[in-house]
């Protein structure tokens, strides 16, 4: 997909140095390119070509293959997400990032109202000794887990000091969690982007992606984290 595709999507291409120039604001998604430069965009721009230029950077360095921003008001939140964590998952009330311990869905929903723009962030894998393999399935969650809150702290350093990660999947920074004792790592402690009730398949189809389910062990299956920025 190259930028300027869609409606509403913004122009960027090719930075070089620093500028006054604004290189996003919350009025639509974009893709983070490789350089990023001259820009068309409204007025009350958040992020300026400089830092969009390194969000992307630090986003790669920690492993993901893709980074949007989009605006905050466009995270998809909905009920359903949290009964798919409260029946069928074996997560449900035994971890510190899961229901019922994560935020309910008008926290969630307040939570999001108060920031203007967001990071997408996208991880895909395939791995046909994931179904079995609990510990290459872990060290994957901890990679992701790790990826974001990692992030998190970068953009936090950058000056963007609400700045606060929703990692994919669920946490694994322990075999067991020690829910409802208190948590071993509270520095990385963070509720998971789906049991926040995030919808991720309509949020990630904001950008322009089209998430599917991977129907077998030999699939393509992808990630999807969240950052909200300012």
């Amino acid at each position: 997909m190259k930028l300027g595709d869609r409606p509403g999507l913004l122009t960027v291409q090719g930075l070089k140095g620093m500028t006054d120039e604004p290189a996003y604001s919350a009025g639509g998604p974009v893709m983070i390119p490789e350089s990023v430069g001259t820009t068309q965009c409204d007025s009350g721009s958040i992020i300026h070509h400089d830092a969009a230029a390194e969000i992307r950077r630090q986003a790669e360095a920690f492993g993901f293959h893709e980074v949007y921003l989009l605006p905050a008001s466009e995270i998809v939140t909905a009920r359903w997400v949290e009964m798919k964590c409260r029946y069928g998952c074996a997560y449900y009330d035994t971890s510190w990032c899961c229901p019922p311990a994560a935020p309910g869905l008008e926290a969630t929903r307040e939570l999001i109202s108060e920031y203007r723009i967001a990071l997408l962030l996208v991880q895909a894998r395939r791995d046909d000794r994931f179904r079995g393999k609990p510990a290459i399935k872990r060290r994957g969650q901890v990679q992701m887990w790790k990826a974001t809150v990692g992030l998190e702290r970068r953009l936090f350093l950058m000056g963007y000091y609400k700045a606060f990660g929703m990692p994919s999947e669920a946490c694994a920074l322990c075999k067991e969690c020690a829910y409802p004792r208190p948590c071993k790592f509270p520095n990385e402690k963070r509720p998971a982007t789906e049991a926040c009730s995030i919808d991720v398949f309509q949020t990630a189809k904001k950008v322009g992606r089209s998430p599917r389910v991977a129907g077998s062990t030999a699939d393509q299956y992808e990630s999807y984290s969240l950052i909200l920025i300012a």
